[in-house]
């Protein structure tokens, strides 16, 4: 797929007022400081589509991108940012959830994963909660370039035999990184086979 235009449409806190068009949405999530700024721009060819933030945890809206004009890039709030009040907290988790589950357009959420950690609770339990209320979503192993390849697969191989302890099976799995533009052409190529399949509902009135 190539990218010809990419612009900022809306931001806000209520997925009640996300555009009210029937066009596919591709979702990003990830803990604070997992490189998800960085991958949209690097998925988009643009360097400052999504702004990134050297404050971890800034994003507290839902940012639509308008691809091609045809379909969207959502940057969603990190989750997991231990510095922020209890209020704040509960807020984003409440952004987040009634985002995912109350978003008819929404085809696919990348969940975003720093490949050179071990499997975190909070990453492990979202996506439990994503299987329970049967969200479709993809991994995403992001700054792939910050060590070795054979370290890197080492690691990222090592998390899904963990997620294969309690899961039937994965996921897609991609492995990316924003400095070498790794695991562009996968994501995009995925997105542009989801695109050609109808959206399965209408949106919620």
């Amino acid at each position: 797929m190539i990218i010809n235009t990419a612009r900022f449409v809306i931001s806000n806190s209520d997925y009640r007022k996300c555009p009210s068009d029937m066009r596919h949405e591709y979702a990003f999530i990830g803990r604070s400081n997992v490189g998800k700024s960085s991958l949209i721009n690097m998925l988009t060819v643009r360097k400052d589509l999504a702004m990134t933030s050297a404050t971890p945890g800034k994003t507290m809206l839902i940012n639509h991108f308008l691809i091609n004009d045809k379909w969207y890039i959502v940057d969603l709030p990190g989750y997991g940012y231990a510095r922020r009040s209890k209020a704040d907290r509960d807020k984003l988790e409440s952004i987040i959830k009634n985002y995912i589950l109350g978003r008819a357009q929404m085809t696919n959420l990348f969940v975003l994963v720093d490949s050179r950690h071990e499997p975190q609770k909070i990453d492990l339990e979202f996506m439990e909660w994503l299987g329970e209320n049967g969200v479709p979503f993809s991994i995403v192993f992001t700054k792939m370039d910050k060590q070795g390849n054979n370290v890197g697969e080492q690691k990222t191989a090592a998390y899904c035999e963990k997620l294969l302890e309690t899961w039937e099976e994965l996921p897609p799995v991609f492995r990316t990184s924003s400095q070498d533009k790794r695991g562009r052409d996968a994501i995009l190529n995925y997105i542009e086979e989801m695109n050609r399949l109808p959206l399965l509902a209408e949106p919620e009135q």
